[in-house]
């Protein structure tokens, strides 16, 4: 229930610049506002579009119409991240601009960082000359990685931390004890720079794959009308990320890849990428509320980063262990139903794109979690099922999707606040006890749900399959073909 007793979380000494004012940067102000002590008079916030700057100037908060790019980001954020001393904090939650440059800077001036996802700069995720693997967000995230192999240590950027990435990541190691306690494993919980150590209990579990399974129920009160693409959070962000290809972590289980299946020649080797949207293609998961349900294996860093965080090696380098992980995403039906349209004329963008605000919509929840298959007890799905209602009464200015990537981007900053030397971080590398504990008084219910379903059941039988009947987790019977 609403409460005006919000804990503060910590002490931002230095100024406070936001990047982007979408929907995103609108719903965690208040967020900030309720949970950290600040200098106002050193608040900023920077965008190139003025058209909520009301909100800002009803709080006196700094703001600033311009585009952050490649030619300007030094000058105009230098001055603004370092005024009056103290330690600032960049919140970057915007588009088009580099997440790695941006990174960069702040740890240079020895000011805390953190983002939602790898930005490239404007015109990378539609760029023709440039091939399908270098447009992956595993070629994205390999920039972030050769940078903290390069420079350990140092002031705290946490990248990629909102929802997803960011929350499911904490939901994969509470998932995981879960399990491991409910299969009756004899363990001891690693502890949180203890990497070797969860990959070793999530192959003891049996865990063959993880689905970032999600589904959003939530209706606007009007119907969408055509040529308009509705969405419950960033249409720019979604769109981005589902022209990207297809990827997803590539488990050692896995027996079968598809035709367009490409691996990577440089890195981890993690993943693999399919040469085709991730917006246009389907898997079947599972989640509490629909059941089985279709979703979209569109592009995320965690699908990489999980699978990457849980690797396991031998004492000679040779993989030994790795889980399947990708996004398995069902996102309100407005959105379907602008992607249908969309891809229905050749891939080309409505000309209007909106964002449904908490007033639009009428009912529903955001169940996201995830789906931890194939080990003793099947599946297992852990995560939140945030309704529009709930999220009402908590939190001002998002519906129940964005409060559930801005509520971990606040705990995302409490632990940068608390560990401001921790270099450069994933959500997989945080402490997730910590950030679940100053986030879930934001998630609704956070529940978990066991599931003897697998994506052989209810299956319609009436044509010819390929399918892998003596494995159901196989990615072959996942895929939608």
């Amino acid at each position: 229930m609403a409460t005006d007793n919000h804990p503060i979380h910590g002490k931002i000494t230095g100024p406070i610049v936001m990047i982007g004012f979408g929907s995103i940067g609108r719903g965690t102000l208040p967020l900030i506002e309720r949970h950290f002590e600040y200098d106002k008079d050193r608040f900023t916030v920077v965008d190139p579009d003025d058209s909520h700057r009301q909100m800002l100037d009803e709080r006196g908060i700094k703001f600033v119409k311009e585009a952050v790019t490649r030619k300007n980001y030094e000058t105009l954020l230098k001055p603004l991240l370092t005024e009056g001393g103290g330690q600032g904090f960049c919140v970057n939650l915007s588009v088009d601009t580099s997440s790695l440059d941006l990174m960069k800077l702040c740890r240079e001036l020895g000011v805390l960082y953190i983002d939602t996802v790898v930005e490239p700069w404007l015109g990378f995720y539609f760029d023709k000359n440039m091939s399908n693997a270098e447009r992956t967000n595993y070629a994205l995230r390999e920039t972030v990685r050769k940078e903290k192999r390069k420079n350990p240590g140092g002031t705290t950027a946490v990248s990629c931390c909102g929802a997803n990435p960011g929350m499911v990541s904490w939901f994969v190691k509470k998932a995981l004890v879960d399990i491991a306690r409910d299969t009756g494993l004899d363990f001891e919980e690693p502890t949180q720079d203890d990497r070797e150590g969860w990959a070793k209990l999530m192959k003891k579990v049996g865990v063959k794959g993880i689905h970032i399974a999600e589904r959003d129920t939530q209706r606007a009160k009007n119907p969408k009308p055509m040529n308009v693409f509705w969405n419950t959070w960033s249409v720019e962000g979604f769109l981005s990320e589902g022209m990207q290809p297809a990827e997803l972590g590539w488990g050692t289980h896995e027996k079968w890849m598809p035709k367009n299946g490409k691996t990577h020649k440089k890195g981890h080797q993690s993943a693999i990428y399919l040469e085709q949207p991730g917006a246009n293609t389907r898997v079947r998961t599972w989640c509490p509320t629909p059941g089985p349900q279709y979703g979209f294996l569109v592009t995320h860093n965690e699908s990489i980063s999980i699978a990457d965080y849980f690797t396991h090696r031998n004492k000679d380098d040779e993989v030994t262990y790795r889980p399947t992980c990708h996004y398995a995403y069902h996102p309100a039906n407005d959105a379907v139903l602008s992607l249908h349209e969309l891809f229905g004329a050749a891939g080309k963008i409505q000309p209007e794109q909106h964002v449904l605000d908490e007033n639009e919509i009428v009912d529903g929840i955001d169940e996201l979690g995830v789906l931890l298959y194939g080990h003793e007890k099947n599946a297992y799905w852990y995560g939140s099922q945030l309704s529009i209602e709930e999220t009402r009464q908590i939190a001002p200015y998002q519906n129940a999707t964005g409060l559930q990537v801005t509520s971990a981007v606040l705990a995302g900053m409490v632990w940068a606040i608390e560990n401001p030397e921790a270099g450069i971080v994933e959500s997989d590398e945080m402490d997730y006890k910590r950030c679940l504990e100053v986030q879930t008084p934001y998630l609704g219910p956070v529940k978990g749900y066991y599931t003897d379903w697998t994506p052989l059941r209810d299956r319609p039988g009436l044509f010819p399959e390929d399918i892998d009947e003596k494995d159901p987790w196989q990615f072959k019977n996942i895929l939608v073909r």
